[in-house]
């Protein structure tokens, strides 16, 4: 892998100064223009904002914590410069990621949760914006993180282009998604040997709700489901080259995942800005 470039802190446009007071969260002036699907991707988070942070600061409660690991020793590259995270809601993969030596950048579109990020992690930085509209100058940093958030992003083919720009030659962009093959169909239960139905097309783009409830907490998740093709043409349109793709399983620190060992429920990809 290439050595990370000297980047110019001082070139990131519109984000927050260390040491900075954060009251509130940054709004930049995004790009005028609508979003493409049904529903504002902005107004569906934030609607769910309260029942997210629950769910995600509930430790053990969800995937994430048998799957992070995976992600960040098998495809996440060494510290550098700068890391910028798409869709970082309200910081958990961030604060990760600077536990690991990262100097991460967090873009999320909700101001609840862009503003409970900064109010969990005081000395970082975070910026209220659209990921398919980034107020960041070319080629400010050398790792872009999209940790399942793609797939909530009303434009994913703007927020990729994105990630190419902002990106210095030689930085990579490392990415988890739900599995395509997941929102073609469902295990009928939670059962180990459970089945695996496929209710649904695999290909296309489309829309998909679905909520979630247990040990008294609920969550509803929208977004959108695109075939592995869809999500390679989107990178290589933004010029990227894919080096890594891996189907993790869970490490076990979660009984309730144990069908995920037959079928992969997340998909990982790395790929290289040349």
């Amino acid at each position: 892998m290439a050595p990370h470039r000297r980047i110019n802190i001082s070139s990131i446009a519109r984000t927050t100064a260390p040491g900075a007071a954060r009251t509130t969260a940054e709004r930049p002036r995004l790009r005028a223009g609508p979003y493409r699907g049904a529903v504002a991707a902005e107004t569906e988070w934030e609607d769910e904002a309260e029942n997210w942070i629950r769910w995600a600061r509930t430790e053990g409660h969800d995937a994430y914590w048998a799957y992070r690991t995976s992600f960040f020793d098998r495809i996440v590259p060494a510290a550098g410069a700068v890391t910028v995270e798409l869709g970082c809601g309200e910081g958990r993969v961030s604060r990760d990621l600077r536990d690991r030596a990262h100097h991460p950048i967090g873009i999320e579109l909700s101001p609840t949760l862009v503003g409970q990020a900064m109010a969990a992690d005081p000395g970082g930085r975070y910026v209220r914006a659209d990921a398919s509209r980034l107020p960041l100058a070319d080629g400010c940093c050398d790792l872009v993180v999209a940790y399942n958030s793609l797939m909530d992003i009303a434009d994913m083919e703007a927020a990729v282009a994105e990630a190419g720009r902002i990106l210095i030659p030689g930085g990579r962009f490392c990415v988890c998604v739900t599995h395509p093959i997941n929102e073609a169909g469902r295990f009928d239960s939670r059962a180990a040997d459970a089945r695996f139905v496929v209710t649904d097309t695999y290909f296309g783009r489309r829309r998909f709700e679905a909520t979630e409830a247990r040990a008294g907490l609920t969550m509803t998740f929208r977004g959108w489901s695109y075939a592995l093709e869809e999500y390679a043409r989107a990178f290589e349109r933004a010029g990227f080259l894919i080096e890594r793709i891996a189907e993790p399983r869970p490490d076990g620190s979660i009984a309730d995942l144990e069908r995920w060992h037959r079928l992969p429920l997340f998909l990982h990809i790395r790929a290289v800005r040349p």
